[in-house]
């Protein structure tokens, strides 16, 4: 464990920023919070550049180890903090892990993570096709899961980390998961981890009062 608490700049609705929650509390490493606004534009201010040129949510600070990028922090605790646990070192399972990394880099941003940008901050995106890409990418992970219990074996790894918050908060996108029981069910294996912790729902999309 690090000798003082990391220092987690996050922002509290962003599942990226959720996937480094998820993943410090899972390992229960200690770990200080810092929320960086974005609506008021804190991530573009020459502090925060300093720490991720991007300006980007979320960022760890491990004691003068600075890791920008979700998918880049998931690997650094894995590897850190976590054992061979979290992330295989065998070529077969890491290869897996990685497969779904690069989803949750790509279909998974494409889709139900920009559906829910459309309806939660008003981005102005093509609803119809970011819901067409979520059902289309909702359509493989439901198969998948079909053979095995998770993303990538039969136990939890960063990879079910870094696709669980986009796909758990769709139904904020108005992507309903109700045609996709064996994701549902990935969904609830995950909430029942020790130490889990959600991420705040918002009564957007399909959640709308």
């Amino acid at each position: 464990m690090p000798s003082t608490p990391l220092k987690f700049y996050r922002y509290p609705l962003s599942g990226h920023a959720h996937r480094v929650e998820l993943m410090l509390s899972l390992l229960d490493v200690p770990h200080e919070a810092v929320d960086v606004d974005l609506r008021q534009r804190e991530q573009k201010r020459p502090e925060f550049l300093a720490l991720n040129a991007f300006g980007q949510v979320p960022v760890i600070d491990d004691n003068g180890v600075v890791v920008a990028d979700s998918t880049a922090i998931l690997v650094y605790l894995a590897k850190r903090y976590g054992g061979q646990a979290w992330l295989p070192q065998d070529p077969v399972g890491a290869a897996a892990v990685q497969r779904w990394l690069s989803v949750a880099s790509g279909p998974l941003a494409a889709g139900p993570a920009s559906a829910r940008l459309v309806t939660l901050f008003g981005a102005p995106l093509d609803a119809d096709a970011t819901l067409a890409r979520a059902h289309a990418l909702l359509a493989v992970m439901e198969g998948e899961l079909r053979r095995r219990d998770f993303l990538a074996g039969d136990v939890p790894t960063i990879a079910d980390v870094a696709c669980y918050a986009y796909v758990a908060h769709a139904p904020e996108g108005n992507v309903s998961l109700a045609d996709y029981p064996h994701i549902r069910a990935w969904l609830d294996r995950i909430e029942h981890l020790p130490r889990f912790v959600p991420m705040a729902s918002s009564a957007v999309g399909l959640l709308a009062a």
